[in-house]
């Protein structure tokens, strides 16, 4: 049986919700029924409403925008309603501030309170991937919050977790470390979709939003997206498989490290290297360790842009043997314990944009445990429980707030 999601949702049943209001679309391509119609023409068709604003998150409403290319205001060409970047640079006295760092200037992330003056209902439609560091659930809670203030109707339609919703992993957000990367406790894959983060953030960090979510028909939380029967639409240009959304919520990790992450080639996020790994020695070392489902091998690459453009680099491309057992988190600090282990003079933390302080890696972890951990040595797999002692916390906490 094929899912459905809360746009079918909407438009089998829950129309009247939204009959002869002002609408506003906190939405991106990824809004499409399963026989791949948008939103926004589903709206302008279907339903007896005024769309006046769609609000665009990062990558832009096309997805046309790389990670941290900030994104300007446009008009969709076929309707004239305004498309208003959410994803703009936040001005201070001493200059822009990078993305990381925009939580201490939500205006920029938000709807402005100017832009909400029309609207009496805004609704979210963007596939998530189902891992803290993904901005998309960000704007979500910063737009409930700007919706709260001005007391108006807000609308999730929910959407599966495409690397389902049953496993949980990594720390729990250390709230010193929050940033666009992660603003609320959640750990790096939190088992839950948007609609379920929605109510979340809502009720126990007490946004108090006119919140109201439309569950989809068919879901269950075992689930991957391949199961589910619908179009599979990569949710930004550099997760173009269900593959790259699996391993994601660990090898992300390693955009905070001079390691590239795969960027710019063909296998973002599967593939790891520099001009100074040992690619088959790195392989070697990491398939001894006999990681659960996965397997190392040596590869070399070229990245068209992101870190090392147009230059050779040699690392591995993990293959995901068994996806069931394998653990993404864990599998990614292991393997910045072997680079950092083979390579302690060439490796580096990235420095956090903006700040003479602190470390981009940290963020995107959500503490600063495990680089500390992994520059003493420490063992990754002791590492690991500590963290999922922490997720295991968080488990128990989302209960109340599922709905499949």
């Amino acid at each position: 049986m094929r899912v459905k999601t809360g746009l079918e949702i909407l438009f089998q049943k829950e129309l009247g919700l939204i009959e002869g209001m002002k609408v506003g679309l906190i939405t991106n391509y990824t809004a499409v029924n399963s026989k791949l119609i948008h939103l926004k023409d589903l709206l302008i068709s279907k339903a007896k409403v005024d769309l006046v604003a769609i609000f665009a998150p990062e990558h832009g409403f096309w997805g046309s925008a790389q990670a941290g290319e900030y994104v300007q205001d446009e008009f969709d060409e076929e309707t004239g309603v305004p498309i208003k970047s959410l994803y703009r640079p936040a001005v201070h006295a001493e200059g822009p501030e990078y993305v990381v760092d925009s939580i201490i200037a939500k205006e920029a992330r938000a709807p402005l309170t100017e832009s909400l003056e029309e609207v009496e209902a805004l609704i979210f439609d963007i596939q998530d991937v189902g891992t803290r560091v993904y901005t998309y659930i960000w704007t979500m809670a910063l737009s409930m919050e700007a919706s709260a203030k001005l007391d108006k109707l807000y609308i999730v339609l929910d959407r599966p977790n495409p690397i389902n919703g049953l496993a949980v992993e990594g720390y729990v957000l250390d709230v010193r470390f929050k940033s666009f990367v992660g603003m609320l406790p959640i750990p790096m894959r939190h088992g839950m979709t948007v609609g379920e983060l929605a109510l979340l953030f809502n009720e126990k960090h007490r946004i108090r939003a006119d919140l109201r979510v439309i569950p989809m028909d068919g879901w269950e939380r075992d689930m991957w997206f391949d199961q589910t029967g619908l179009p599979w639409i990569m949710p930004s240009p550099n997760l173009p498989t269900l593959d790259t959304a699996l391993v994601y919520p660990g090898m992300v990790l390693f955009e905070g490290t001079n390691v590239s992450e795969g960027r710019g080639t063909t296998r973002p996020f599967e593939t790891i290297g520099a001009p100074w790994i040992d690619g088959r020695n790195l392989a070697n070392k990491l398939n001894e360790l006999n990681l659960s489902g996965v397997l190392f091998r040596e590869v070399r690459f070229v990245p068209t842009f992101s870190k090392y453009a147009g230059v050779e680099c040699k690392g591995v491309q993990l293959h995901v043997v068994d996806r069931k057992s394998f653990k993404p988190f864990l599998v990614a600090i292991c393997m910045l314990g072997e680079v950092l282990k083979e390579n302690f003079n060439e490796f580096e933390w990235i420095k956090r944009p903006g700040r003479e302080k602190g470390y981009y890696f940290d963020c995107l972890a959500g503490t600063d445990k495990i680089r500390k951990a992994l520059e003493e040595g420490s063992d990754p797999f002791e590492l690991y429980e500590e963290a999922q002692a922490s997720a295991q916390e968080f488990r128990i906490e989302r209960e109340e707030y599922l709905l499949y």
